[in-house]
């Protein structure tokens, strides 16, 4: 009889058969995440006995996942109400005939299942690939910062330590010091006693009590040495326990400003930057606009004021000059004429009268142009001070359009090593992707190879099926076999889903750190390339991971 095939219900008691003796219940199969076939390849496994009943090959079809099982008709054939227990939740049926009686279409369907199974594989390995590359990329730079680091505290124990030899120094230097004081300390006491011995030889009666005196001032002396010692050792002690503090409260006072000032430095940089280009671009514009409607309105007034007052000047001294030569005329002539002017007196004392008027209007007129002259000379001032303001104004812009170049110049220097790095990250992936390749393609041997093998060991197992017969005992040995298996795979399996959650989860953190840190530089964020990791995987999300999952192995 051929094998049928039944659906398998999820992880629960399996129904007694009602021809067999009770055997133990089957122990749950998780989807594992590898690539495989739906039908289980027992042909190794199988005694030459002979086969007492028929099979059913079940498997269940996950997303992308095709366990094996074999178990007893029966068993798939009990009661629903044993079938509906803690595990009835729907099960899946992939495959409706075993793969004997399976068609060539249905067998290509399972091959380009199996295929896309495997491209999907492919794909994920590449991303793993390209994530352990740049993971590798950040250990190296994390290195190189922690090398700083230690070459920064080297030194600082080199500082402590030669602090520590000018320390040495100066105790050496007092006590050379304190053994020059007992030294002349003793050649005192010496010559003191050479003294002594003189004077006591010359009149011992008399410098009796001198003698006296001389050693209680010695025996004092010797008090005030040893009490003097006793205060510098401890001077010294208290000097060497101060030094110690002050060296630790100095190194973790270095450490926390260190950090504190690189943090505040860094923050009053970018906004200090930001700040500065946001006004400098208001100022400069503001500045330019006054600049030429102060300019404009200036020479405007001062070009028509001045043309004003010139043809205004011009006109007057005209005049005046024609008055006084024709007055010089009217002189010359009243003086030829100053005998024939005696007598024609009354006449011209009339026309005197008569120019009084004229005279008056004459002296007016002088005294108005008098107060335009002094208007004048104050809009010339004014004129002066203006173009004064306007050459500290363009000495102003210049250093401003200065300030400009440097600007541009250290921004055109910031784009050109942007270009220089993202020109390596583009090498960088597309030597990965060739590496890539040249393994896809291996693998895609491989696996022609497999395909082939499979087929192979299909026809073999159906030939084993139809020719064999097993006893119930032997079933059970051969199903608990490939139950110990197929457990040992799943186990594996959890552990590899699990790094793949971890990997993914720091796949996901290094991109979101990537993109602040080029947001805080200022760089675009369209020609980055990668996408957060997103697959599903039953009862997770890659990426995130089950229950806060932190993408540091523990």
């Amino acid at each position: 009889m051929s094998p049928r095939l039944f659906p398998v219900s999820p992880p629960g008691p399996r129904p007694v058969p009602s021809r067999s003796p009770p055997r133990p219940p089957p122990v749950s199969l998780a989807p594992p995440p590898l690539p495989g076939r739906s039908v289980a390849l027992l042909g190794a496994c199988l005694p030459a006995a002979p086969l007492s009943r028929d099979f059913t090959i079940l498997s269940r079809d996950l997303p992308g996942r095709c366990p094996e099982t074999v178990v007893p008709p029966a068993a798939a054939m009990a009661p629903k109400k044993k079938a509906k227990g803690k595990g009835g939740k729907g099960p899946a049926v992939v495959d409706a005939s075993a793969p004997e009686n399976m068609s060539r279409e249905q067998l290509l369907e399972h091959t380009v299942r199996l295929r896309e199974e495997l491209d999907r594989e492919r794909q994920e390995r590449n991303s793993f690939q390209l994530e352990c590359n740049r993971i590798q990329s950040y250990w190296e730079i994390t290195r190189r910062e922690l090398e700083e680091k230690k070459a920064e505290l080297q030194n600082r124990d080199r500082e402590m330590e030669e602090a520590e030899e000018r320390h040495q120094v100066e105790i050496k230097v007092y006590k050379q010091k304190v053994k020059h004081l007992l030294h002349e300390q003793q050649e005192n006491l010496t010559e003191l006693k050479a003294e002594g011995v003189l004077s006591l030889r010359r009149a011992q009666k008399d410098h009796w009590d001198q003698e006296q005196e001389l050693w209680k001032e010695k025996r004092s002396l010797n008090i005030k040495l040893k009490e003097q010692e006793l205060a510098n050792e401890a001077a010294i002690t208290n000097l060497c326990l101060k030094h110690e503090e002050e060296m630790a409260r100095l190194r973790s006072n270095f450490e926390m400003q260190t950090k504190e000032m690189e943090a505040k430095y860094t923050r009053k940089m970018q906004a200090l930057r930001d700040e500065m280009d946001l006004r400098r671009k208001t100022e400069l514009h503001e500045l330019e606009e006054r600049k030429n409607t102060q300019i404009s309105e200036l020479m405007g007034n001062h070009e028509g004021a001045f043309g004003a007052i010139k043809n205004y000047y011009n006109d007057i001294t005209a005049k005046n000059l024609t008055l006084i030569n024709l007055l010089k005329e009217q002189v010359e002539d009243l003086k030829k004429k100053e005998t024939v002017l005696e007598k024609e007196k009354a006449e011209v004392l009339l026309q005197n009268k008569e120019l009084t008027g004229p005279l008056q209007e004459t002296q007016e007129l002088v005294a108005e142009l008098q107060k335009k002259l002094v208007h004048y000379h104050r809009d010339k001032e004014a004129l002066m001070n203006s173009k004064a303001h306007l050459k500290i104004t363009q000495k102003e812009l210049k250093d401003l359009q200065w300030e400009h170049e440097v600007l541009e110049q250290r921004f055109s220097k910031v784009q050109a090593e942007r270009d220089e790095l993202y020109q390596k990250f583009t090498r960088a992936i597309n030597e990965v992707q060739q590496k890539t390749g040249f393994k896809n393609l291996l693998l895609e041997r491989k696996l022609h190879g497999l395909l082939s093998l499979l087929e192979q060991k299909e026809v073999e197992l159906s030939e084993v099926f139809a020719a064999s017969n097993l006893s119930p005992s032997a079933l059970s040995l051969v199903s608990h076999k490939l139950e110990d298996v197929l457990n040992s795979k799943n186990a594996t399996i959890q552990d590899l889903q699990l790094q793949l959650a971890r990997v993914c989860k720091a796949h996901n953190d290094m991109l979101q750190t990537f993109e602040a840190k080029l947001i805080a530089l200022g760089i675009p964020l369209d020609n980055l390339g990668f996408q957060p990791l997103s697959f599903p995987v039953p009862g997770q999300e890659l990426g995130q991971g089950p229950a806060g999952l932190v993408a540091v192995p523990t």
